[in-house]
């Protein structure tokens, strides 16, 4: 266990921040799911949108990687086309 107050609250910022964090890249692992598991061109070039803000949100934040934001709105886009 720590010793010092600042590592104390150190330990309950984190704990928060995960909990945060864990929420919202469920929600987006979960949109993503849906999307991909359409097969509606039109449905799912009208939801794109949304998670694509979705991903660049949670990039800037540090949720998840800009990098990794990229790689899915591109297999997103791909899938997309495919329709």
């Amino acid at each position: 266990m720590a010793n010092h107050k600042s590592s104390l609250k150190r330990i309950r910022q984190t704990k928060a921040r995960t909990l945060h964090n864990r929420y919202y890249a469920k929600t987006m692992r979960n949109a993503v799911r849906k999307l991909r598991a359409m097969t509606d061109k039109d449905e799912a070039t009208k939801l794109y949108p949304s998670i694509q803000k979705m991903l660049d949100k949670l990039a800037k934040t540090n949720v998840i990687h800009k990098n990794k934001a990229a790689n899915i709105k591109s297999s997103l886009c791909k899938h997309i086309n495919k329709l």
